[in-house]
């Protein structure tokens, strides 16, 4: 009997001491912190430079959830070469040119506000309030003026911890880790030139956006409407287009002789006047002419519109007055200077031209050959 009392005593003692010893190896319980979860990083543009430029001074935008129960007080930001947890033991190096010393908060939105910024370690600012808060709940911050790293192409991490203190210390109370990257920098140039487009023809059309096409110009031999005669005026019709760059914009000129059959002319109608049927005549210009009993229903208003800012196209005196005509060789009979000075595109200008003659106007086949120069000044 005391044999087996023995024993017993030996068994007691034997698990006792077991006990003893998993207490020191296994706690009876265990802490560990919840997983912030919905967690991202979105690197935004600073005042010049882009989101993801390295080396840059941007924007640091984190949307995160913070599980239920969670006690806030302090909420620390963490920028490392590798995520947690890599390597074991858990060691965080700063990213190359990272700089968070002079971050601040640019919002905050969500399930926990009221944070001041505190930078005074690089690479791991934090955000703190005078009282912690209870609250679960998607939450979002921006930190403002944080200088990436100046690596290109490289991935970084950033581990956002709670505590419950105010200041970033003692246990975490949830974590998460996002990741972002720098990159390279895709820099496009071009060249944009001093530009002129310029064309005349019978028509032009403007198929795209109402936008002129010098493409699409038909051949400039163009006849009158009829035979010339004292009891009406023959007319006919050319178009010209002119786009530029310039500074100070176009000038456009009409040069060439009047209409000649030989030795005989058309009077080119040097001042400018109406039509007049029965008197040696010829002139032109840049307008819709409304008819009349001796005006022909012909022209079109220059189109697109003149806006005075990207459209500028106007006729100049002597030619830009419905029912009046000109035509003196080297005038100026258009430019781009409505609303002032500048570049403009393209339009289309519509040319008039009318021809009257007297009884005594000798036969014969007239023509004229006119040359419009377009001059842009850069």
């Amino acid at each position: 009997m005391a044999t087996k009392q023995k024993l017993s005593t030996k068994i007691i003692s034997i698990a006792v001491l077991v006990s003893i010893l998993l207490s020191q190896v296994l706690p009876f319980s265990t802490a560990s912190a919840a997983q912030i979860t919905a967690r991202k990083l979105t690197l935004q543009a600073g005042a010049a430079d882009g989101g993801s430029m390295a080396g840059g001074v941007v924007n640091h935008l984190f949307d995160f959830a913070l599980p239920s129960g969670t006690t806030v007080g302090s909420i620390e930001f963490e920028y490392c070469t590798l995520a947690a947890g890599v390597p074991n033991p858990d060691t965080c190096v700063t990213p190359t040119g990272l700089n968070t010393t002079s971050a601040t908060i640019g919002s905050q939105s969500g399930a926990a506000t009221g944070f001041t910024m505190v930078n005074t370690t690089n690479g791991a600012p934090y955000l703190t309030r005078t009282t912690a808060v209870i609250t679960p709940g998607v939450a979002q911050y921006r930190l403002d003026t944080i200088t990436n790293p100046t690596t290109e192409n490289e991935t970084f991490f950033v581990r956002v911890s709670t505590f419950a203190s105010t200041d970033a210390t003692g246990t975490k109370t949830d974590t998460g880790t996002v990741a972002a990257s720098t990159t390279t920098q895709i820099i496009l140039s071009g060249i944009m030139p001093e530009s002129l487009v310029f064309c005349t023809g019978a028509t032009i059309s403007a198929p795209i956006a109402n936008v002129p096409d010098c493409s699409t110009a038909t051949s400039g031999a163009i006849s009158f409407n009829q035979l010339f005669s004292p009891v009406d005026t023959a007319y006919a019709t050319s178009q010209m287009a002119a786009s530029t760059n310039a500074g100070s914009g176009y000038n456009i000129t009409v040069n060439g002789p009047t209409l000649t059959s030989g030795s005989n002319t058309v009077v080119a109608m040097n001042a400018a006047d109406i039509s007049r049927r029965g008197v040696s005549q010829f002139g032109l210009n840049l307008v819709d002419n409304t008819p009349d009993l001796v005006t022909p229903d012909v022209g079109a208003a220059i189109s697109l519109a003149s806006n005075g800012t990207n459209f500028r196209a106007q006729a100049l005196a002597g030619y830009n007055t419905d029912a009046t005509f000109k035509f003196t060789p080297g005038d100026s009979v258009a430019d781009s200077a409505s609303g002032g000075a500048g570049g403009t595109d393209a339009q289309i200008m519509t040319v008039s031209y009318i021809v009257n003659v007297t009884g005594s106007q000798p036969a014969g086949t007239y023509t004229s050959t006119l040359t419009y120069i377009c001059t842009p000044t850069f």
